[in-house]
């Protein structure tokens, strides 16, 4: 069996290679750019004698000389395998191109189309590439081997290191052929669309896992073996959700859940409560961050730092919920919790006035930056909850009870959850989840 999907791997990574490859040369005669990493090789063949292939050899050899020169003796041997692997990679390529050299263009809106088709071609090698889990291209490698080294996020070095090859590209085609080619529009899609592509195929495309043997068996507690209570609070910031839980908390003799989350979730991940604080249930903004995170496409088993995190929390929130019966605020727990039988679901929201003078008197922001800080807080929540639950923030439909802190004030707003919770769980209806 091992044989069998060694075997399958290697096909994948083979067939990988040469779809990308020929992606490169789709882009190549889109005459509109092409990827990042294929642009210098590209704008060299221009003004040389030597092709695209040669360069792409050449280049990416040099990139494993680095890698070896950051890691020394941390570089395994097993590594050296980048070099058959691009080597065959840069002929593929001219392979390509030379069968592609009949073939040209003229139209701009024909270009347009094929430059996006060498992104979804490409994208597609991509995913190949990286589920036969065998290899990384000598590029991807040398950001890993930098980010290691450095401590950095993998995606923030990617996009530094894709943007330095696109200026030396831009500049050597400024110099050499006085005009721009290589790195035109057809790169900048490249740069937005091949990465979203390839986690499309990622999504889609699941019955490569189990070609290949990656398929993971995720144990899960059935429900009717867990009797424990649990009441999540999600709240408007300034609205006092983490008091009104508090106190919700303290009169049903349950655990209380908040900001002891953060030292859980760094013991559990590995993580600083710093860099927990920092980047919990906030999302400054989904689109940005989608696109930051399609760097992650090009390799496998890593994953930004604030997916990580959410993954982690969610564990935790889950361990915690299935021990003993607890009050948790906030962290999406209502949708992490969503299997749960005995789930009871608060949104505590309150009037702008009431939310601006705790945020003034008990946060200690000044007058005129309260509310600035509370749009701030909402927007970030919003963001967090569409993008890791797909849910709209604060809707009603996605509690048992919304309640106006503002109206009833702390210890009343608490009070009418404790009682709405005994009501409702004396009639059973707690299994009734707001979101089926």
């Amino acid at each position: 069996m091992k044989t069998e999907k060694l075997f399958n791997r290697s096909i994948f990574l083979v067939i990988g290679i040469f779809i990308m490859s020929f992606g490169v040369a789709l882009s190549v005669k889109s005459h509109l750019g092409t990827t990042s990493i294929s642009a210098f090789p590209y704008v060299l063949s221009l003004f040389t004698s030597f092709s695209i292939g040669t360069y792409t050899v050449l280049l990416n050899a040099f990139f494993i000389v680095l890698q070896i020169l950051i890691l020394k003796k941390k570089f395994h041997p097993l590594q050296l395998f980048q070099l058959p692997v691009v080597f065959f990679f840069g002929w593929f390529i001219d392979l390509s191109v030379s069968a592609l050299s009949g073939f040209s263009v003229s139209a701009y809106w024909m270009e347009w189309l094929l430059s996006l088709l060498s992104s979804v071609v490409i994208a597609l090698g991509v995913f190949l590439l990286v589920k036969s889990n065998m290899i990384l291209l000598p590029g991807d490698a040398l950001v890993m081997a930098i980010a290691n080294k450095r401590k950095l996020e993998f995606g923030k070095v990617k996009i530094a290191f894709d943007s330095l090859l696109v200026v030396i590209s831009v500049v050597f085609s400024l110099i050499f052929l006085r005009n721009l080619q290589g790195v035109r529009e057809g790169t900048v899609a490249a740069a937005l669309l091949v990465g979203a592509i390839t986690r499309f195929y990622t999504n889609k495309f699941t019955f490569v896992d189990k070609l290949i043997g990656v398929a993971e068996k995720i144990e899960i507690t059935p429900p009717e073996e867990i009797h424990t209570q649990v009441i999540t609070i999600s709240r408007e910031y300034g609205s006092g959700g983490h008091e009104v839980g508090e106190l919700v908390a303290k009169k049903l003799g349950f655990t209380f859940y908040d900001t002891n989350l953060i030292d859980l979730s760094a013991l559990e991940g590995g993580f600083t409560p710093e860099f927990v604080k920092e980047n919990e249930q906030k999302l400054k903004n989904s689109l940005l961050y989608s696109l930051y995170k399609h760097n992650y496409a090009y390799v496998n088993e890593i994953m930004p730092p604030q997916d990580a995190l959410f993954l982690v929390q969610s564990k935790v929130i889950r361990d915690i919920s299935e021990k003993s019966s607890c009050v948790i605020v906030g962290r999406s727990a209502d949708f992490i919790l969503k299997s749960h039988p005995n789930c009871f679901n608060v949104f505590v929201h309150a009037d702008k006035a009431f939310r601006l003078e705790r945020i003034i008197n008990n946060y200690g922001f000044a007058p005129g930056e309260a509310e600035a800080q509370m749009e701030r807080k909402d927007k970030e929540r919003i963001n967090f909850s569409k993008y890791y639950t797909h849910r709209n923030w604060g809707e009603p439909e996605n509690y048992h009870l919304t309640v106006d802190s503002s109206t009833f004030g702390i210890e009343i707003a608490a009070a009418l959850i404790v009682d709405a919770w005994r009501k409702t769980n004396v009639l059973g209806k707690t299994t009734l989840n707001p979101q089926s």
